[in-house]
């Protein structure tokens, strides 16, 4: 008698993608994640009905993330706080991202038992070096046609951030540019309350190594 062995490695990413590939919606996803079928461990999350690995961050990514949310911090009213890496909930996108800084309104405490959606959300914040394609195209097919007031993307290696505004069903209809010389406006429920240095949500650029003398 055969016995069939549980899979516990998948193999490499075959040429050949099956068709009829079947989305999941954000219920499923959030059931599954109940049940333990999807573990907590896994580093994936929910865009577009597809389960899409995240991405590790790097030394500059991490930092430019953590100065990030330090900065928001500063700048926000009463009555908002960040999010760091946590889901916000986008049903009408069937999507569950994890983005690296979300500004909602209320406190923490507030999301106990669910997680944001676009009503509770005034900007959400991704830091991007090997990704910046794929977090342009987060704005055009999932955080703008949701709702999302305002989504920025940090260029870590153009250093400058992309600034999205204006949502509606084709995504975002303007995006406007502010370099690390720059300030880039903070604005919550249709008013701006802040301003904040492109450059404080950086990394830190490392001093140029002078290069060695060839010269006798």
């Amino acid at each position: 008698m055969s016995v069939i062995e549980p899979m516990t490695t998948i193999p490499g990413a075959p040429d050949w993608i099956p068709p009829r590939l079947r989305r999941m919606t954000v219920e499923e996803y959030e059931r599954l994640a109940v049940s333990g079928i999807i573990p907590s461990s896994n580093r994936c999350h929910l865009i577009n009905g597809y389960l899409v690995e995240k991405m590790t961050h790097n030394p500059p990514h991490a930092v430019a993330d953590e100065r990030c949310g330090r900065e928001l911090l500063r700048a926000l009213p009463a009555g908002w706080d960040v999010r760091g890496g946590k889901p916000v909930r986008l049903p009408t996108q069937a999507s569950m991202p994890e983005p690296d800084r979300c500004v909602v309104r209320g406190s923490i405490d507030d999301y106990a038992e669910r997680h944001p959606d676009p009503g509770d959300i005034a900007l959400v914040v991704e830091v991007s070096d090997s990704t910046l394609s794929e977090d342009r195209e987060l704005a055009a097919w999932v955080y703008g046609p949701a709702g999302i007031a305002a989504y920025w993307i940090v260029d870590v290696n153009g250093r400058r951030i992309e600034a999205h505004t204006d949502p509606g069903p084709q995504g975002y209809r303007t995006t406007s540019v502010f370099t690390e010389e720059q300030f880039i406006p903070l604005v919550i429920d249709g008013r701006e309350v802040g301003r904040i240095a492109v450059v404080d949500m950086l990394a830190p650029l490392r001093p140029q190594t002078p290069a060695a003398d060839g010269g006798a």
